[in-house]
C-alpha cells in the first residue's frame, strides 16, 4: 500500500511580507534609532502592525481554519486554546525578562545615560508589585510596550466564534466583525457633531489609583480584529481575491500618494502644515481634528483603507503566486531569509522586543549621552547596531526552525566503542 505524502506548499507572499514586518518592528521599537524616521509608518496612516496582524490572520486560516472542517468545532477550539496559552506565556515571559533586564541595567551603575526602568514607565509596577502582579497575570495591567501580544491572543480567541457563525451564514460573520469594530470606534460620531463617546475596550491600568486607572489597552482587539479577519477571510476564500486591473492599481496608488501629504513625512519633510484656512493642505491640523479616523489604538477607518491599498499594490507587484519573489540570481536567496523570519514570527517578535531595548542601550553608549545629531558619523553607529539586530533575529528564526524540526528524532545512534559497562562493573568481552 502506498501513501500520498504530498506536502502543502506555503504561499511565499505570506511569509515574505510577515518577515518584512518583523524587521520593521525591530527598528520601530529601538529607542534612538534614526532609521525609524523613514520606515513605512512615516509615509501613511498604516504601518508594520497592520502587516503583522493581517498576515497573522492569513497564517491562522492556514493553521486552524481547515482544522474546524476536518476535526470539528471542539478539536478546532482546543487547538486555538493551546495557541492562546502559548501566546499568553510568551507575553508574561517577555515582560519579566525585559523588566528584569532594565532593572539590572539601572542597578549596575554602568549605564548612566538613561533611566531604563523609567524609559518604559515600569516604576508603577515595582512600586505596587502586589496589585500589578495580579493585573499582569489577568491582563488588566498592560504597559504600552507590551500590548500587541495581549491584543493578538484576544483575537485568536474569537476564531471559534467566527468559525461557528460561518457555518450558519457568512453574513453573520461580517455583522459580528463590523459591529465589534464599530463598538471600538464610536468616537468617530464626534466628527459629525455628536457626543464624544468612549468605545469598547479593555483596561490597561485597572489597579492604579484614580484617575490613572482609566487608560485602555493601546491596541484595542475589538478594532484590530477587522484587519486580522480580513486576512483570515481571504485565505479561506470567504472574500474573493481581487483581480489585477489597471484601474484598481491606479485607485490604490492614488490613495497611497494622497496619504503622503497627511503623513509624518508630509508634515515633517514636505511642510504640509498651516494655521490658516487659506492653504489647500493643512496636514497637521487635519490630523488633529480627524484623529478618530486614523486612531491607531482603535484601528481607525482611514488606516484600514490605506492598508488595503498598500496590500493590493504589494500583492500585484510580486506577481501571481509571488513568482517575482523567485526571479534573479541573488534575490531569491534574500527572499528565503526574509521568509524564514516570517515563518517563525512569534519567536522572532518576542526576541526582537527584548533585543530592541539592548540595541537602544548600545546606541546610548556609542553616543556617550549626546543626541544623535551631536555625534559625528552617528549613521555608522546606527548601521552597525541595526545590522547586528537583523543578524540576531535571522539567527533566531533559523534556530527555532531547526528546533521545530525535532532533530533529535533523526539523530543517528552513537556508536558504542570500547568495553561495555554494566552499573559500576566493567565487563570485558573477548
Amino acid at each position: 500500500m502506498t501513501q500520498n505524502l504530498q506536502k502543502t506548499v506555503r504561499d511565499p507572499r505570506l511569509d515574505f511580507f510577515r518577515g518584512i514586518a518583523m524587521f520593521i518592528i525591530l527598528l520601530a521599537h529601538t529607542p534612538g534609532n534614526t532609521w525609524t524616521k523613514w520606515i513605512p509608518a512615516r509615509w501613511g496612516f498604516s504601518d508594520a502592525t497592520e502587516i503583522f496582524v493581517f498576515c497573522s490572520g492569513m497564517a491562522s486560516a492556514i493553521a486552524f481554519g481547515k482544522l474546524f472542517d476536518r476535526a470539528g468545532m471542539f478539536a478546532g477550539s482546543t487547538r486555538i486554546a493551546y495557541r492562546v496559552w502559548q501566546v499568553y506565556w510568551a507575553h508574561i515571559g517577555l515582560f519579566f525578562f525585559v523588566a528584569m533586564s532594565m532593572a539590572a541595567l539601572n542597578a549596575s551603575g554602568w549605564f548612566e545615560h538613561r533611566d531604563y526602568v523609567g524609559q518604559l514607565n515600569l516604576y508603577p509596577f515595582f512600586k505596587n508589585t502586589e496589585l500589578n502582579l495580579i493585573g499582569l497575570l489577568t491582563l488588566t495591567y498592560v504597559p504600552n510596550y507590551f500590548d500587541i501580544l495581549p491584543m493578538y491572543l484576544v483575537i485568536l480567541a474569537m476564531i471559534p466564534v467566527v468559525m461557528y457563525l460561518s457555518r450558519i451564514h457568512l453574513g453573520l460573520v461580517a455583522l459580528l466583525l463590523a459591529g465589534l469594530w464599530a463598538s471600538a470606534n464610536v468616537g468617530v460620531i464626534g466628527l459629525f457633531g455628536g457626543p464624544e463617546l468612549e468605545g469598547l475596550h479593555f483596561p490597561a491600568q485597572l489597579w492604579f489609583d484614580a484617575p490613572n486607572n482609566t487608560r485602555a489597552w493601546f491596541f484595542n482587539p475589538f478594532g484590530w480584529q477587522l484587519v486580522f479577519f480580513t486576512g483570515f477571510a481571504f485565505m479561506l476564500g470567504w472574500i474573493p481575491r481581487p483581480p489585477v486591473k489597471a484601474w484598481l492599481i491606479g485607485l490604490a496608488a492614488a490613495i497611497v500618494i494622497v496619504n503622503i501629504a497627511y503623513s509624518n513625512i508630509g508634515v515633517r519633510e514636505l511642510g504640509f502644515s498651516c494655521r490658516t484656512d487659506e492653504a489647500l493642505i493643512c496636514a497637521r491640523e487635519w490630523r488633529i481634528e480627524n484623529r478618530a479616523l486614523i486612531h491607531k489604538s482603535n484601528f481607525g477607518l482611514f488606516r484600514y483603507i490605506h492598508f488595503l491599498a498598500l496590500a493590493y499594490l504589494s500583492w500585484a507587484a510580486v506577481g501571481e503566486a509571488g513568482r517575482l519573489l523567485t526571479v534573479g540570481t541573488w534575490w531569491p536567496q534574500v527572499v528565503a531569509v526574509i521568509r524564514k523570519v516570517g515563518q517563525q514570527s512569534l519567536a522572532v517578535f518576542v526576541t526582537s522586543m527584548a533585543l530592541a531595548r539592548f540595541m537602544g542601550v548600545a546606541l546610548d553608549e556609542m553616543r556617550d549621552g549626546k543626541r544623535a545629531w551631536e555625534v559625528d558619523y552617528d549613521w555608522i553607529n546606527v548601521l552597525i547596531v541595526n545590522l547586528v539586530g537583523f543578524a540576531i533575529i535571522i539567527a533566531t528564526a533559523y534556530f527555532v526552525g531547526w528546533i521545530k524540526g525535532q532533530p533529535w528524532k533523526t539523530a543517528k545512534p552513537v556508536e558504542q566503542r570500547g568495553p561495555e559497562t554494566v552499573g559500576t562493573e566493567r565487563v570485558v568481552t573477548s
